[in-house]
């Protein structure tokens, strides 16, 4: 049916296209449990690998790692070294679509030095895939990013037990397990930092490398009665609480357009809710109060019946960009919040706790970082670390800082006060990152979890300051100088 509209109406199956509904999901799980594999097959299966990338496929023979004329991983597995070791490294992006459905895969590495790159592949995804391989259960790994998923705020889950043919596609095997992951996952509900967080898991036993179960059910398992993989992608009901109409209205301000005296409108993109024309809204750190005079839709230059003028809309919600204009003319700058009077409003502190990954080659310091919180820009200090996690076990464990990887549950305190709503709540507005000052990296990605009292503020002691101390120390030690770090 695409083939044929693609030669009959070009233009009309780019708009098809074009209106499907886009669902981002990452793929992961231990080491040669076979998500490359699982990718590699739905990109073959959906017509996405061109004659000439298959040709060359089975001509590989330097990295193939089956006898089959094809190792679908190497679609997915392009730097040398991933090939080399049988392993994913990087998150790799792919897209694929369906008659239904486009589709956006983050296949993310399993080894825990990789822990960055998996959380930066699941921060945008609506869906998680977790392969589990049928002949080694769930593992310690398996632990970890199912934790490493929670923690992000995906509630949809499909555990695909993979390599079914090595067990004989035994019923048993997969029901035992789907049983101990169900254990397992009741266990860390309780290590999570939400209060309310539901989950939908499914499960589907499938042999990647043979095909069963990925396209069509597999005659090899007459007992499953469930879906395969691509018919569950087209049709799962997506958990997705920044995309609800039902929820409080955010809307970060991006920027104020002024092109002349008599127009004044404040850019940005819907972050969660619905505004309509008339309502009354709130502008934070102001906290000064008005009403939306209308709103302008993308993409919208003048009204083509009415010149002078543009094209207005009625009502607006997540996740379109809009340009609102409002009765009053008041102060609104870049990072200021827009949120609906008579709803639920935002946290607005000084400081809050938050879970911290860690993303940085060099350790946390005690410094001050600029901290991006939607699109406000201001200063930040982790002030305290209140205990690191175990991604592995899910203990809590004492630490002074921070390394590569680390997750930590911090106290941020901010030189000015911001709006922000639980991370649990509004994934937008409840998200950040840490940016070095010298370096520009980002260092740290966060999610907010409470709020807290702003502790006494402690100096920050410059690099020369830090080598003077040490200098000190180590070679006069008859002079009682303290570390910096037990300086209050």
């Amino acid at each position: 049916m695409t083939a044929q509209l693609i030669k009959e109406n070009i233009l009309a199956y780019l708009k098809q296209h074009e209106e499907k509904e886009l669902l981002r999901f990452i793929a992961c799980g231990s080491v040669d449990d076979g998500k490359s594999t699982l990718i590699g097959r739905l990109l073959y299966e959906t017509k996405m690998v061109f004659e000439d990338h298959l040709t060359a496929l089975k001509a590989e023979k330097k990295y193939k790692r089956t006898d089959d004329e094809i190792d679908f991983s190497l679609l997915v597995d392009g730097l040398q070294a991933e090939r080399e070791q049988g392993i994913t490294i990087d998150v790799a992006y792919r897209y694929f679509s369906s008659e239904k459905r486009k589709f956006i895969i983050a296949d993310t590495p399993g080894h825990e030095q990789y822990t960055r790159n998996m959380v930066t592949g699941a921060s945008t995804a609506d869906l998680a895939v977790i392969l589990i391989d049928a002949k080694n259960g769930v593992l310690t790994q398996t632990k970890r990013h199912s934790f490493l998923i929670c923690l992000l705020g995906i509630r949809n889950i499909l555990v695909a037990v993979n390599k079914m043919d090595l067990v004989d596609y035994s019923k048993d095997v997969f029901e035992g397990i789907v049983k101990d992951y169900r254990m397992m996952f009741k266990q860390l509900k309780f290590s999570l930092p939400f209060k309310h967080f539901e989950v939908n898991i499914d499960f589907i036993p499938i042999s990647a490398l043979k095909g069963d179960n990925i396209v069509e059910i597999s005659e090899n398992m007459p007992w499953y009665k469930g879906r395969p993989i691509l018919e569950y992608l087209n049709t799962v009901k997506v958990i997705n609480s920044a995309l609800r109409h039902d929820v409080d209205f955010r809307f970060p301000v991006q920027y104020i357009n002024r092109p002349n005296q008599d127009f004044r409108g404040y850019c940005g993109n819907i972050a969660s809710g619905v505004i309509r024309e008339g309502d009354g809204i709130i502008v934070f750190p102001s906290m000064i109060k008005t009403k939306v005079k209308s709103i302008i839709p993308p993409l919208n230059n003048v009204d083509s019946s009415n010149p002078g003028h543009h094209k207005i809309i009625k009502k607006a919600y997540v996740p379109l960009s809009v340009t609102l204009l409002l009765e009053d003319d008041i102060d609104i700058s870049r990072g200021d919040l827009i949120v609906k009077d008579g709803e639920k409003q935002p946290k607005f502190n000084d400081s809050f706790e938050a879970m911290l990954v860690w993303m940085d080659e060099e350790p946390l310091k005690n410094r001050e970082y600029i901290i991006k919180l939607y699109t406000k820009e201001t200063t930040a200090i982790v002030s305290r670390i209140l205990f690191k996690k175990d991604v592995n076990t899910w203990e809590k464990i004492e630490t002074k800082s921070l390394e590569l990887n680390d997750i930590a549950r911090v106290q941020v305190d901010l030189v000015e006060e911001v709006a922000f709503d639980l991370y649990e709540e509004n994934k937008s507005t409840g998200s950040f990152i840490l940016i070095d000052r010298l370096t520009n990296n980002t260092v740290a990605a966060g999610m907010i979890v409470g709020e807290s009292t702003r502790r006494k503020k402690k100096r920050i002691y410059t690099e020369s300051e830090v080598a003077l101390n040490k200098f000190i120390r180590e070679h006069y030690p008859e002079w009682g100088c303290k570390p910096i770090d037990e300086i209050e």
